[in-house]
Protein backbone atom coordinates (compact mmCIF):
# COMPACT_ATOMS: atom_id res chain seq x y z
CA UNK A 1 0.00 0.00 0.00
CA UNK A 2 1.31 3.45 -0.97
CA UNK A 3 1.96 6.01 2.09
CA UNK A 4 -0.69 8.27 0.46
CA UNK A 5 -3.92 5.47 0.25
CA UNK A 6 -3.21 5.06 3.47
CA UNK A 7 -4.63 7.81 5.47
CA UNK A 8 -5.79 10.27 2.68
CA UNK A 9 -8.56 12.01 4.95
CA UNK A 10 -6.17 13.05 7.66
CA UNK A 11 -3.60 15.20 4.99
CA UNK A 12 -6.55 16.48 3.92
CA UNK A 13 -8.45 17.34 7.20
CA UNK A 14 -5.03 18.91 8.45
CA UNK A 15 -4.72 21.07 5.52
CA UNK A 16 -8.03 23.13 6.37
CA UNK A 17 -8.08 23.10 2.03
CA UNK A 18 -10.31 21.41 -0.20
CA UNK A 19 -8.16 19.95 -3.55
CA UNK A 20 -9.72 16.87 -4.02
CA UNK A 21 -10.34 16.00 -8.17
CA UNK A 22 -7.76 19.21 -9.49
CA UNK A 23 -5.96 17.71 -12.30
CA UNK A 24 -2.53 18.23 -11.97
CA UNK A 25 0.27 17.77 -14.77
CA UNK A 26 3.79 17.74 -13.06
CA UNK A 27 6.91 18.53 -15.50
CA UNK A 28 10.15 17.74 -13.49
CA UNK A 29 13.30 15.89 -14.71
CA UNK A 30 14.06 14.49 -11.86
CA UNK A 31 11.89 10.89 -11.36
CA UNK A 32 12.35 11.00 -7.10
CA UNK A 33 11.36 14.77 -7.07
CA UNK A 34 8.39 13.82 -9.41
CA UNK A 35 7.24 10.46 -7.38
CA UNK A 36 7.21 12.67 -4.35
CA UNK A 37 5.14 15.55 -5.80
CA UNK A 38 2.94 12.73 -7.27
CA UNK A 39 2.44 11.27 -3.82
CA UNK A 40 2.04 14.38 -2.05
CA UNK A 41 -0.62 15.77 -4.84
CA UNK A 42 -2.59 12.61 -4.36
CA UNK A 43 -2.33 12.79 -0.22
CA UNK A 44 -4.57 16.23 -0.67
CA UNK A 45 -6.49 14.80 -2.90
CA UNK A 46 -5.27 15.94 -5.87
CA UNK A 47 -4.86 13.16 -9.08
CA UNK A 48 -1.82 13.76 -12.04
CA UNK A 49 -3.60 14.46 -15.20
CA UNK A 50 0.12 13.50 -16.60
CA UNK A 51 4.15 13.86 -16.41
CA UNK A 52 6.63 14.96 -18.43
CA UNK A 53 10.46 15.02 -18.03
CA UNK A 54 11.81 17.20 -21.23
CA UNK A 55 10.66 20.50 -22.17
CA UNK A 56 9.42 19.12 -25.60
CA UNK A 57 7.58 15.96 -24.22
CA UNK A 58 5.83 18.72 -21.94
CA UNK A 59 4.88 21.16 -24.48
CA UNK A 60 3.25 18.00 -26.33
CA UNK A 61 1.93 16.61 -23.49
CA UNK A 62 0.05 19.88 -22.62
CA UNK A 63 -1.75 20.31 -25.71
CA UNK A 64 -3.38 16.82 -24.94
CA UNK A 65 -3.54 17.17 -21.49
CA UNK A 66 -7.02 17.87 -19.81
CA UNK A 67 -5.68 20.00 -16.63
CA UNK A 68 -6.32 22.32 -14.22
CA UNK A 69 -2.74 23.14 -13.14
CA UNK A 70 0.88 22.45 -13.85
CA UNK A 71 3.89 22.70 -11.86
CA UNK A 72 6.93 22.98 -13.52
CA UNK A 73 10.39 22.52 -12.70
CA UNK A 74 12.63 25.33 -13.98
CA UNK A 75 14.94 23.83 -14.90
CA UNK A 76 14.80 20.49 -17.10
CA UNK A 77 17.86 19.14 -17.31
CA UNK A 78 19.47 21.89 -18.26
CA UNK A 79 16.93 23.73 -20.49
CA UNK A 80 14.40 26.26 -18.84
CA UNK A 81 10.72 25.68 -18.65
CA UNK A 82 9.76 29.03 -19.69
CA UNK A 83 8.27 28.76 -22.89
CA UNK A 84 6.09 26.00 -21.53
CA UNK A 85 4.59 28.71 -18.94
CA UNK A 86 4.35 31.28 -21.23
CA UNK A 87 1.92 28.99 -23.12
CA UNK A 88 0.40 27.73 -20.02
CA UNK A 89 -0.74 31.45 -19.29
CA UNK A 90 -2.16 32.41 -22.44
CA UNK A 91 -4.44 29.42 -22.33
CA UNK A 92 -5.10 30.57 -18.72
CA UNK A 93 -4.02 27.90 -16.90
CA UNK A 94 -2.38 28.46 -13.33
CA UNK A 95 1.00 26.91 -12.82
CA UNK A 96 3.42 26.82 -10.07
CA UNK A 97 7.19 27.10 -10.80
CA UNK A 98 9.35 24.30 -8.96
CA UNK A 99 13.11 25.42 -8.26
CA UNK A 100 16.09 24.75 -5.79
CA UNK A 101 17.27 28.22 -7.09
CA UNK A 102 15.24 30.80 -6.42
CA UNK A 103 13.29 33.56 -8.40
CA UNK A 104 15.87 35.42 -9.51
CA UNK A 105 16.07 33.56 -12.78
CA UNK A 106 12.34 33.80 -13.91
CA UNK A 107 11.52 36.64 -16.16
CA UNK A 108 9.66 39.79 -15.04
CA UNK A 109 6.69 38.41 -16.94
CA UNK A 110 6.22 35.46 -15.18
CA UNK A 111 6.82 36.43 -11.57
CA UNK A 112 3.59 36.74 -10.92
CA UNK A 113 3.10 32.67 -10.76
CA UNK A 114 4.11 31.10 -7.48
CA UNK A 115 7.29 29.65 -6.78
CA UNK A 116 7.75 26.46 -5.12
CA UNK A 117 11.11 26.20 -3.28
CA UNK A 118 12.75 22.49 -2.97
CA UNK A 119 12.88 21.00 -1.26
CA UNK A 120 9.38 21.58 0.33
CA UNK A 121 6.78 20.10 2.67
CA UNK A 122 3.63 19.19 2.30
CA UNK A 123 2.03 22.62 3.70
CA UNK A 124 4.72 24.37 0.69
CA UNK A 125 2.63 22.74 -1.80
CA UNK A 126 -1.07 23.09 -0.67
CA UNK A 127 0.13 26.97 -0.15
CA UNK A 128 1.53 27.18 -3.73
CA UNK A 129 -1.53 25.64 -5.25
CA UNK A 130 -3.97 27.85 -3.55
CA UNK A 131 -1.63 30.94 -4.17
CA UNK A 132 -1.47 29.38 -8.05
CA UNK A 133 -5.70 29.23 -8.00
CA UNK A 134 -5.95 32.43 -6.55
CA UNK A 135 -3.91 33.92 -8.96
CA UNK A 136 -6.02 32.53 -11.47
CA UNK A 137 -9.23 34.02 -10.44
CA UNK A 138 -7.45 37.47 -10.00
CA UNK A 139 -6.30 37.57 -13.14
Amino acid sequence: MRKHEAHPSRSRAASGRNFIGLRVFVVEDEAMVSMLIEDTLADIGCSVAGTAARLDEAIDRAASLDFDLAILDVNLNGVRAYPLAEVLAKRGIPLVFATGYGAAGIPNELRYFPLLAKPFQQRDLESALANALACKAAH
